[in-house]
């Protein structure tokens, strides 16, 4: 950001569409990552059986793609604390910034990037199932694992980075929609 656009401004697609631009593909990276990983590691705990995103099949919770609606709320909550946080770092530098604006596009662009993520895990990202231990895993090795979901095509890391790439570039593009 800095490099190509100098010093920090405030997010104004009518004064320097580039800066405002990088900032939003910024936010977005940040919520997806948030959103994710609350509704990963909250989601868990919900006390309905998740739903594979791709069949809406009931599948063992820490299942790949596996979505619940506390996970998703988790999801929402993540997204609106990363643009909540924007807004508060902008406030407190001096910046213009429009908290409606910040949190509603934090909390679209997490929830988003982390629906993005379930799907990809859910196809491009296998996942077995051990009956003997009651477990999820990513390893086929043990004699008891069943594949429940995905394809063995990324890796978790792998599917983080195409979601958060994904859900950035859309940021960078929709970002004139929230703060114009």
């Amino acid at each position: 950001h800095f490099v190509y656009c100098g010093k920090e401004c405030s997010i104004d697609f009518e004064d320097s569409q580039l800066a405002s631009s990088l900032t939003c593909a910024l936010i977005a990276h940040h919520a997806t990552n948030l959103a994710d990983t609350l509704s990963s590691e909250l989601g868990i705990l919900s006390k309905s059986d998740p739903i594979l995103i791709t069949t809406l099949q009931k599948v063992p919770r820490g299942t790949n793609g596996g979505c619940s609606l506390t996970g998703l709320g988790c999801s929402m909550l993540g997204g609106s604390l990363i643009g909540f946080g924007a807004y508060l770092i902008d406030t407190l530098s001096g910046l213009d910034a429009r908290p409606i604006a910040c949190i509603l596009f934090g909390t679209i662009l997490g929830t988003t990037g982390s629906i993005i993520d379930s799907v990809l895990g859910a196809t491009l990202q296998v996942t077995y199932f051990d009956e003997e231990k009651k477990v999820i895993s990513a390893n086929s090795l043990k004699r008891n694992a069943k594949k429940i979901a995905g394809m063995d095509i990324l890796s978790n890391t792998q599917v983080n980075l195409v979601s958060v790439m994904m859900t950035s570039a859309l940021g960078f593009c929709i970002g004139p929609l929230f703060f114009r």
